[in-house]
Order: structure tokens, then sequence, then C-alpha cells
């Protein structure tokens, strides 16, 4: 491996640990939602009703945008 793709690696490993420390420390009150994209098809879920049906109007709105696609192609 060259220097520079281990240099990468270990930038994205910080970033990482960094993204985890954060969210660990600022965790108090925190409002958490998903949204996992099965082919075209969205799953919504979350710590609370407002995120979960956000999740999934952004699944609905991907899921159109996949289907609006496939059609003009």
């Amino acid at each position: 491996m060259t220097d520079i793709t281990k240099l990468g690696i270990y930038l994205i490993l910080i970033g990482f640990a960094l993204v985890l420390i954060g969210t660990t420390i600022s965790a108090q009150n925190a409002n958490v939602g998903g949204l996992i994209m099965i082919g075209p098809l969205p799953i919504a879920f979350g710590t609370s009703p407002g995120i979960t049906i956000i999740a999934m109007i952004i699944g609905l709105l991907l899921m159109l945008a996949y289907f609006m696609g496939r059609r003009n192609a």
C-alpha cells in the first residue's frame, strides 16, 4: 500500500472516532431516525413519531424519484 492510501485510511478512521465521540457526548435528548432503502422500498424508523414521519416522507420522495427515473429510461 502506498503512503497516501494509508494516510487516507487513517483519516477516515479518525473521522469515525471523532463522530462517535461527539455523538456520545451530545446525545442527551437527541431525536434519532433512519431510513433504509431496499430496492425502491423505504423502511423508516425513529425515536419519535415526528422524526419517523420525516424519514418516511424522504423515503417516499426517493421512491418516487426512482420510479420516475426508470420510466424515462
